[in-house]
This record gives structure tokens, C-alpha cells and sequence, in this order.
């Protein structure tokens, strides 16, 4: 039974992801500033899987150094960190106008918590642990009014990705969830910070998330399968992160399949036959998900992913996902990086005009010599009914990725 802790568990995402581990079978250590809350939900959770190891309730204010080190002291081993706690300003000032006490909150509950907690649980982290950092599509992009949401939350990216570096015995990601409907939200919109139909708009996939989407990912993310993504961000959030249009999305209406739905993987494309081992086909109906291989072996990368989605669009109507991989940027000359660039960029303009029909493409860059059984995991989980707000994206897994536990207990004193 592996363990997890989760940050900000009480309410919103944060409870999602709690039921989501503990349905699944982890034991939660959960944290958060209500007490009341956190106990409620201790008790409502499947139960752990021994009497001896029962999920936890852990009230604790996470601007608080000492409180943080002592429950860091009392923990179990953990095998997961969440760090999920976050808060927003809905006050609709300009920082100009902010006091002191207003901007520090959040950099101490956005940018400062995380580090606060890594740095206390790092004696408690078993071998090769997973830490998820929550940061927010306000992280890659400035939204004004908000405050310090957008620079602590472009600096705890930045915080993660060094993380990684620093400690490459460890899975560090970091999760940009685009609009979901948690309390946040529905706040932002009671306080007139947020119109849902114009955040809508501007999401190729034509719906506002559930905390449950977000908590599937965390739970992929918190998984040993996720090492290959070690230092990388995960945005789910519907494509609005590679959306540029002037045009509005229309609201789609058709619901989401169940997050837990089988689903299917097809392996097309020349050099099939090598990728045919991640090949998904469970009996009855699935999420239909295709793996096209083809422009690993061609030279115009760029022709090679239009004729991919060409096909993948004239064979599903809705409810499907592309991914493709491509071949690592080549540098041999100036015109060899135009070309992958404009590939990768017809990734994101793809999800865009197809996530009216909640067709998902996504990308995957495949370095040389990496195993399709190193990445077989990720990949259907990208292409799968759980990830199914997740489209846009490239990503670059890593070659070979560190699993050291002995470099883990070398550096369980490092306070990065």
C-alpha cells in the first residue's frame, strides 16, 4: 500500500484527489487548515487498506513553519507529496493597490508552502518518490486583477523544474489545471472576477473542468509510471493553454465519458509493428484512443502530423484522441527547426479546431534509443477516457530517467 499527502485536501481539487488515491487504494495523509473539514472527510473515505495504517487528518496552517516541521516529523514514509494548496484575490485590485499583509498570504500559501513542505518531509520520502506541485494556467500567462496568482504561480513552476534537477532520484511535476469548477471558481464568479461563458470561450474543448480530471492526472503523476515526465509540466486544461483565436469556442454540450471507462489504444502509422505492444483492446465498448506512429519516420514532420489528423478526423465524429509521436528537433540546420517547430505548433492548432467535437491531439517527442515500454504507460493514459481534458500538448519525456534510492538517502538532508 503505497501512502500519500495531500495539501489543501478539504475542499475542491485537494478532496477530489483525496478520494480519488484512497478509492484506488492508497492511504492519504490529508492537510489542511480546516480541521472540521479534513476529520469529515477522513471518515467518509474507503477505508485504508490495513487498520493499522488509517488515513489521517492533519490540521495544519501551512504559513507556519514550525507547525509544518513538527507534523513533517510524525509522518510515515511517504511514497507521494500533492502539493495542492493554493488560494486566489478576488478583490479585482490592481497590485498597485494591494497592501503588504494581502500580497504576502498568497506568496507564502503559493510559492512558499510547497517549498516549505518538501524541505520538511524530506527525511519521511521513500526511495524514488513522486512530488506534484499544483501550479495553474495563471502560471504560464498574466492574468491581471488577480493579484500575485499569476507570479507565484509562474514561480512555482520554475520551483519544480529546479527541484528536478536538484533532486534527480525523485518524479517532480507540476500540474497547470485551466478552469475548473471547484469553490475557487464558483467564488471568483459570485464575486463578478470571472464570467464562466466568456472562460469558456476561450477553451477548445467547450467546458470548464471537474475536480475529478484534475485528481486522475494527480494520481498518474503520483504513480511510478510518471518518472519519464520528471521536471516537465502537465497542463490539463481543456486547450486553453495553446489558444490564440480572436473567435469564440462554443459550449459544448455533450457530456464527458465516466473517467474510469475502458478504453481503447490503436497503433497505426509505418513502424506500427514496434509501438504494437502498448496497443489497448478491452472487450465491449471503449473511449477510442489512436497512437499514430508515422512521422517518426518521415522526413517533413510537419506533412506527416496533417496527414495523421486528417485520417483520425475522418474516422471518429467525437469523443476520440490523436497522439502522435514525433522525432526529437533536429539541429542540423536553421530550416530543420522551422519545420519542427511549425509541427509542434500544428499540434495545439489542431486541438483547437477539432475540441468542438471533443477530438483531442496531443504529441509526444520520442528521443533516440527510449523504449516504447518506458513510455507505454504515459501514453495511454494521454490517449485514455481519463484524460480527457488534457489536449495541446507536446511533451518530451525523459531518456532515461533516475529512480537512485541510494542518491535519495545521500541527499535526504538537502533543503532545496
Amino acid at each position: 500500500m503505497e501512502t500519500v499527502l495531500i495539501t489543501g485536501a478539504a475542499s475542491g481539487i485537494g478532496r477530489a484527489a483525496a478520494w480519488c488515491f484512497a478509492t484506488h487504494g492508497w492511504r492519504c495523509l490529508l492537510l489542511d487548515r480546516n480541521a472540521a473539514a479534513l476529520h469529515a472527510l477522513v471518515e467518509a473515505l474507503p477505508a485504508a487498506a490495513t487498520a493499522t495504517a488509517p488515513h489521517m487528518a492533519l490540521p495544519v496552517d501551512l504559513t507556519r513553519g514550525a507547525e509544518v516541521r513538527i507534523m513533517a516529523a510524525g509522518l510515515p514514509a511517504l511514497d507521494a507529496v500533492i502539493n495542492n494548496a493554493g488560494m486566489s484575490d478576488t478583490s479585482g485590485l490592481p497590485i498597485v493597490g494591494h497592501g503588504d499583509a494581502q500580497w504576502q498570504r498568497l506568496v507564502a500559501i503559493n510559492l512558499e508552502a510547497p517549498a516549505r513542505i518538501v524541505r520538511a518531509v524530506a527525511p519521511r520520502l521513500s526511495p524514488g518518490a513522486r512530488i506534484v506541485n499544483v501550479s495553474s494556467g495563471a502560471g504560464l500567462h498574466a492574468i491581471p486583477f488577480r493579484g500575485a496568482y499569476s507570479p507565484t504561480k509562474a514561480g512555482l513552476i520554475a520551483q519544480t523544474q529546479a527541484l528536478a534537477r536538484a533532486r534527480p532520484d525523485l518524479g517532480v511535476t507540476v500540474l497547470c489545471p485551466g478552469f475548473v469548477r471547484t469553490e475557487l471558481v464558483q467564488s471568483l464568479i459570485a464575486a463578478g472576477r470571472l464570467d464562466p461563458a466568456r472562460a469558456v470561450a476561450k477553451i477548445p474543448l467547450g467546458r470548464m473542468a471537474q475536480p475529478e480530471e484534475m485528481a486522475q492526472a494527480m494520481r498518474f503523476l503520483a504513480s511510478r509510471d510518471a518518472r519519464v515526465l520528471s521536471g516537465q509540466v502537465v497542463s490539463v486544461d481543456g486547450g486553453s493553454s495553446v489558444f490564440g483565436g480572436s473567435a469564440t469556442v462554443a459550449p459544448v454540450d455533450a457530456a464527458p465519458v465516466a473517467l474510469e471507462a475502458p478504453s481503447s489504444l490503436r497503433v497505426v502509422g509505418e513502424g506500427a509493428q514496434i509501438w504494437s505492444g502498448i496497443a489497448v483492446n478491452p472487450a465491449g465498448a471503449a473511449y477510442p484512443g489512436v497512437l499514430d506512429v508515422s512521422p517518426l519516420a518521415c522526413a517533413d514532420s510537419l506533412q506527416a502530423v496533417r496527414a495523421a489528423a486528417m485520417r483520425f478526423a475522418s474516422e471518429h465524429r467525437e469523443q476520440a484522441s490523436l497522439t502522435l509521436l514525433l522525432p526529437p528537433a533536429r539541429e542540423a540546420s536553421w530550416e530543420d527547426a522551422g519545420l519542427a517547430a511549425a509541427a509542434r505548433m500544428l499540434v495545439a492548432t489542431l486541438a483547437c479546431e477539432l475540441g468542438g467535437r471533443a477530438l483531442r491531439v496531443n504529441a509526444v517527442e520520442v528521443a533516440p534509443g527510449q523504449s516504447p515500454e518506458a513510455l507505454a504507460p504515459w501514453l495511454r493514459f494521454l490517449a485514455g477516457a481519463g484524460a480527457q481534458y488534457l489536449t495541446g500538448q507536446v511533451f518530451r519525456p525523459n531518456a532515461r530517467p533516475e529512480a537512485n534510492g541510494k542518491l535519495q538517502e545521500e541527499r535526504q538532508d538537502d533543503q532545496t
